[in-house]
């Protein structure tokens, strides 16, 4: 039997923050499960998850519904309990340092002050961590980041985002299927959806 793989997205619970830049991690697995045939209808290690298989490959979903700044306990619990090595580990999540419409993978690095990667870093004691950073861009003028995180998309932005969901999507087919290097040499490459 091929081997598991974890997919998680970053968010912050409720429906208050669905549209939020912060929640582009739950965006992109919702979109994944759709594609995917898959529904978040289990709940175990505070989060809510989907399992289910990629062409031949076992893998889940995981979606932590603690806020973003407590994921790493439920990311943790889910590798243990369903017996996955951190190398097939993929987090999704915002990025205020890449411009809107670009994505990056990386199998490991700094948390770039993301309070979710922060605590997935401490609860796993390694940034070898494989990531997706979703690019939201920067906040304007003088605007505080943590506000604009919890911002929801603006009309003129929702193309873009959509289309950086849908590319995003394919990223992680490629990581689950071809793995990181042949996923970054794809998708790190080339311009942004914004271009």
């Amino acid at each position: 039997m091929p081997d598991k793989y974890l997919i998680v997205g970053l968010g912050n619970p409720g429906r208050e923050y669905r549209e939020n830049r912060h929640n582009v991690g739950f965006m992109t697995l919702d979109r994944l499960a759709q594609e995917l045939g898959l529904a978040f209808t289990r709940r175990q290690s505070d989060a809510l998850y989907a399992a289910g298989r990629m062409g031949d490959i076992p893998l889940v979903l995981a979606k932590p519904q603690r806020y973003m700044n407590r994921s790493g306990r439920p990311v943790a619990s889910l590798l243990k309990f369903h017996e996955i090595p951190l190398a097939r580990l993929l987090v999704i999540f915002d990025e205020l340092d890449l411009p809107l419409g670009t994505i990056r993978l990386r199998p490991e690095g700094g948390t770039s002050g993301h309070h979710g990667m922060e605590s997935i870093v401490e609860a796993l004691g390694t940034q070898i961590v494989p990531r997706l950073r979703f690019g939201i861009g920067r906040p304007p003028g003088r605007m505080d980041g943590a506000a604009y995180v919890l911002q929801d998309f603006g009309a003129d932005e929702k193309p873009i985002v959509e289309a950086t969901i849908a590319r995003a999507a394919e990223a992680v087919e490629a990581f689950v299927k071809e793995g990181i290097v042949a996923a970054m040499n794809r998708f790190n490459a080339g311009t942004s959806e914004a271009d």
